[in-house]
């Protein structure tokens, strides 16, 4: 079975959402003094590194490695910053509004939206590649002769 690869077009969508979500961690570094935040300050850092890097890894190639770190980046950066509101993260509270939330987590919801149905798909196709190419397993009620009573 020929793999099938994420549209071009999608591909640069969630590569320029996760540059976005990067370069706004680094805005934040930079300018708003979040360098000298214990912990914080360098998370957001590598948020900006690892997002230059993941951003033109899934703008040059797509595979079920780059999408996957693409959306473990977003689900993992969106999903701190939750915590960081409701619970604190290393000692440090955010607010949940303001323009660079907002940035950020438009960002970070797009490369979620355009990454994980192409995750999955990758998934299943790499399964069903694994197995030998069969098809997915009987649904349950069936045997494999057929639907029950049927024998």
């Amino acid at each position: 079975m020929k793999q099938q690869r994420m549209p071009a077009i999608a591909r640069w969508i969630a590569a320029a959402a996760i540059l976005v979500s990067g370069a706004e961690h680094f805005r934040l570094w930079w300018s708003n003094d979040y360098r000298v935040i214990h912990v914080i300050g360098p998370l957001f850092l590598l948020n900006a590194i690892a997002g230059l890097v993941i951003a033109v890894l899934l703008a040059w190639r797509a595979n079920l490695l780059t999408e996957l770190a693409g959306l473990g980046f977003a689900v993992a950066t969106l999903g701190a910053f939750f915590i960081s509101v409701y619970f604190g993260l290393f000692g440090f509270t955010e607010a949940l509004s303001g323009t660079s939330q907002l940035i950020a987590g438009i960002a970070e919801g797009v490369a979620i939206v355009i990454l994980a149905p192409a995750v999955a798909v990758h998934g299943l196709q790499e399964w069903r590649r694994l197995r030998g190419g069969a098809a997915a397993p009987p649904s349950a009620g069936t045997s494999s002769r057929g639907a029950i009573g049927h024998r």
